[in-house]
C-alpha cells in the first residue's frame, strides 16, 4: 500500500507514521505537514505544505495513494467556535476533497473523538463541529471512508504531544496508563493501536464507518 498522512507530528501522528513505516505491506509513505517530522526512512517522504486550504500546487505529488490517515487536529481550549470550525473542518474537508477526486480508490481515515456529535445539533462546539465534519467526509466519493473515535490515549514509542501542559499530564501519569490499558479497555487506547487499526481497515474494511474505542482496539 501507498498511504499519505497529515498530521504527523502531532502524537496521534507519530505513533500513526512509526507503525505505518515498520509494516512490510505498506511500500510508500507520504508526509504533508508544516514542518519537517524530523523522522528519516527509505520509505517517507515529505511536502512541507503551508496552505492547507488549497493544494493545487502539489496536486502531482498527491495521485496514486490507497489511504489517507488525517490525524490533524486541535484542541478547542480557548478557541472561538469560528476559529476552531475552520481548523477543523475547513481544512479537513479542503483536504479530503482534493484527494478524492485525486485518488477516487482511496480509503480515508479521520480522527475524530469520543463524544463527537453526529447530530450536530448539541451544546458542545467542538463536538458539532467534529459531527459536521465527520458526516460530510462521509459523503466524499471515496472507495470507503471510516471516523475513528479515541478517547484517552497512552503515546507509545517516543509519541508526544506538542502541548506542552498535556504532555505534562502525560509523563506525571506514565505508570497508570498500562494498568489502564488493561483493566478498561473501553476507555482507552495507545498510539500503536491507532496505527495497526488503520492500517487493517485501509487493507480489510470494516462493518461500521464510525469506530469508537473498542472496535480500534480490537483491530
Amino acid at each position: 500500500m501507498q498511504i499519505i498522512i497529515f498530521g504527523a507530528t502531532g502524537m496521534v501522528g507519530q505513533g500513526v507514521l512509526r507503525e505505518c513505516l515498520i509494516d512490510a505491506r505498506i511500500d510508500r509513505v507520504l508526509v504533508v505537514g508544516r514542518s519537517p517530522t524530523g523522522v528519516r526512512h527509505a520509505k517517507l517522504t515529505e511536502i512541507t505544505h503551508g496552505e492547507f486550504t488549497d493544494y493545487s500546487a502539489i496536486e502531482a505529488q498527491l495521485t496514486g495513494f490507497d489511504a489517507c490517515f488525517f490525524c490533524l487536529g486541535v484542541s478547542s481550549i480557548g478557541m472561538s467556535e469560528e476559529r476552531y470550525r475552520h481548523l477543523t473542518y475547513d481544512i479537513t474537508l479542503a483536504a479530503a476533497t482534493a484527494l478524492a477526486r485525486l485518488n477516487p480508490q482511496m480509503t480515508f481515515v479521520y480522527v475524530t473523538g469520543a463524544g463527537t456529535d453526529s447530530t450536530e445539533q448539541g451544546s458542545r462546539m467542538w463536538a458539532r463541529i467534529k459531527g459536521k465534519t465527520e458526516n460530510d467526509l462521509l459523503k466524499l466519493p471515496f472507495k470507503a471512508a471510516y471516523m475513528f473515535r479515541p478517547g484517552a490515549i497512552q503515546p507509545l514509542h517516543g509519541a508526544r504531544s506538542k502541548t506542552a501542559w498535556v504532555q505534562a499530564v502525560y509523563a506525571a501519569s506514565w505508570p497508570l496508563w498500562s494498568v489502564l490499558r488493561r483493566l478498561s479497555p473501553r476507555l482507552v487506547t495507545s498510539t500503536e493501536q491507532i496505527g495497526r487499526a488503520m492500517i487493517r481497515v485501509a487493507r480489510e474494511g470494516y462493518p461500521r464507518k464510525v469506530l469508537g474505542m473498542e472496535d480500534i482496539n480490537s483491530l
